[in-house]
């Protein structure tokens, strides 16, 4: 039996950093620490070549569950829907009005933090909204 192997989703985007801590407030994930030998992310930086400063950054699920989430900057901008995309996963186990309070409730909290709401897909059973990150990446509450 094959093993199971760890996986990373890596979004290609503008702003590394930036995006990199969006997802951390959405997800409760963290910003790991500098690589070894640099007290900051910021001294990281430095210490890198012009065109290489702030060329990717990385967060990770503080309990180890999850993937580690890597952005990568990419000079080319978003043209069209992702093709794969992350379900955040908030109602859980619920359904009907108590589902979509919580879906609303986490998309009141995101919005502030730049989200976009793009709109409430319902089909007579379930719902989720779909959503939008800082940077036009696709993405639901669930």
């Amino acid at each position: 039996m094959p093993s199971v192997k760890q996986v990373q989703v890596t979004f290609d985007c503008a702003e590394p950093e930036r995006l990199a801590r969006f997802w951390c407030e959405v997800l409760g994930y963290v910003v790991p620490s500098p690589p070894a030998g640099f007290a900051t992310w910021d001294d990281f930086n430095r210490s890198q070549a012009p065109e290489d400063r702030d060329s990717w950054f990385a967060c990770s699920d503080p309990s180890g569950v999850g993937p580690r989430l890597y952005f990568q900057r990419v000079p080319e901008g978003k043209v069209v829907k992702n093709r794969v995309h992350l379900d955040v996963r908030v109602g859980t186990g619920l359904v009907g009005e108590e589902r979509l309070a919580a879906l609303e409730a986490e998309c009141a909290r995101l919005v502030p933090l730049g989200a976009v709401r793009v709109q409430l897909l319902y089909d007579g059973h379930d719902s989720c909204i779909a959503m939008q990150d800082i940077e036009g990446n696709e993405f639901c509450l669930d």
